[in-house]
């Protein structure tokens, strides 16, 4: 059984900055790439970045480009969304998510079929 469990979210003033991680287990972490979505109320689920099993070659939504980066430690089986220059419009629920598929890295949810709880995330201007 997969689980993934997310940490870091918190209120934060804009231009401010947070680290979610999100812990993995399961099966072997490393065989699989990640993504970080978020779902602000009354808004549609957004693809925030993906990362691929090596670290490299990461995938960001075009919303939080040069603000945001995602990373992974396999030793951890971990991976990190630093977010940084936050705005109000970053408000939202941050979920992890992993596929099914190993090397398959996604855009879109539905390409993912593990997900954590979410962890909540406040930027106040």
């Amino acid at each position: 059984q997969v689980q993934l469990v997310e940490s870091g979210g918190g209120l934060v003033q804009a231009g401010g900055s947070l680290r979610l991680s999100c812990v993995a287990s399961g099966r072997t972490f490393s065989s699989y790439a990640m993504g970080w979505f978020r779902q602000a109320p009354g808004k549609e689920r957004e693809f925030v970045s993906a990362i691929n099993v090596y670290g490299d070659s990461p995938v960001y939504g075009d919303s939080v480009k040069g603000r945001f980066t995602i990373s992974r430690d396999n030793a951890k089986n971990t991976v990190y969304l630093q977010m940084n220059s936050l705005k109000p419009e970053d408000t939202a629920v941050y979920y992890c998510a992993a596929p099914d598929r190993r090397y398959y890295v996604g855009l879109r949810g539905d390409q993912y079929k593990y997900w954590g709880q979410g962890t909540q995330v406040t930027v106040s201007t």
